[in-house]
């Protein structure tokens, strides 16, 4: 596995094997695409990558030969699930579970297309309250779905054990807590946060849903670490605000 910040990409080499160029080859380079969809400006991609990749995003897997291109994140979830079957059962134990896990992926892509477009706003400072509000809604939604399947006492969202349906939900939640480091963006727009501090409480058996995995053995390693830096940041903001009203009076 490869991978860099969002920032870092337009400075690698995208291919079957990325690796961030270096300045002299930045400026050789004569693998420029121009971005689309979420990236302004120039990325190098190779031609190899294309033809594997027809849309030519990121995240990318390969086969072993680096000649089948495998593009989306739920579908590179799916075909590692295939692989691993023998090892952890993740995609369901029979058709119609595995058809389940198929309808939450794709309702949380809906779901990860519009915080891919918000989030994006808000590091560059775009963010509007039309983006807003659909996210909003977006998020509504979503969220009441993952609340509503794991009525009343569901352990997970499919069958008796962790799948992907799990996997991706926790994913796309914890990718969403970037709303909690830019809370100035929001004020500076006048707009309220998604994440505001009801939201447990308006989608009660989600949230716990996400807290229970992020604890687990094997999420903790990588999820804890991730989380904290938006809780540190939420902290930091709090304190700010709590210096400056001092100062006021």
């Amino acid at each position: 596995m490869r991978g860099s910040s969002p920032k870092e990409l337009q400075s690698w080499l995208w291919d079957f094997d990325a690796r961030p160029l270096s300045g002299s080859e930045l400026a050789a380079s004569d693998d420029t695409r121009t971005g689309k969809v979420g990236f302004a400006g120039t990325l190098h991609k190779t031609d190899a990558f294309m033809q594997a990749h027809p849309f030519g995003t990121v995240p990318a897997a390969f086969s072993s030969d680096g000649t089948i291109g495998i593009f989306e994140s739920n579908s590179i979830m799916r075909a590692v699930a295939r692989l691993g079957e023998s090892r952890f059962p993740l995609y369901g134990r029979n058709a119609y579970e595995a058809s389940r896990v198929d309808s939450f992926l794709d309702a949380s892509l809906v779901f990860a297309r519009d915080s891919q477009i918000y989030l994006l706003s808000l590091i560059s400072g775009t963010v509007s309250p039309e983006i807003h509000s659909r996210m909003r809604d977006g998020f509504a939604v979503y969220a009441a779905g993952i609340n509503q399947a794991l009525w009343p006492d569901r352990e997970f969202l499919v069958g008796e054990r962790i799948s992907i349906a799990d996997i991706c939900f926790v994913a796309e939640l914890a990718l969403f807590f970037n709303e909690k480091a830019r809370p100035g963006v929001l004020l500076k727009k006048g707009l309220e946060p998604i994440l505001h501090a009801g939201v447990e409480a308006e989608f009660p058996r989600a949230f716990a849903h996400f807290a229970k995995l992020r604890k687990h053995a094997a999420f903790a390693p990588d999820m804890e670490a991730y989380l904290k830096k938006f809780e540190s940041s939420r902290q930091s903001d709090s304190e700010r605000r709590d210096k400056a009203a001092i100062r006021g009076r």
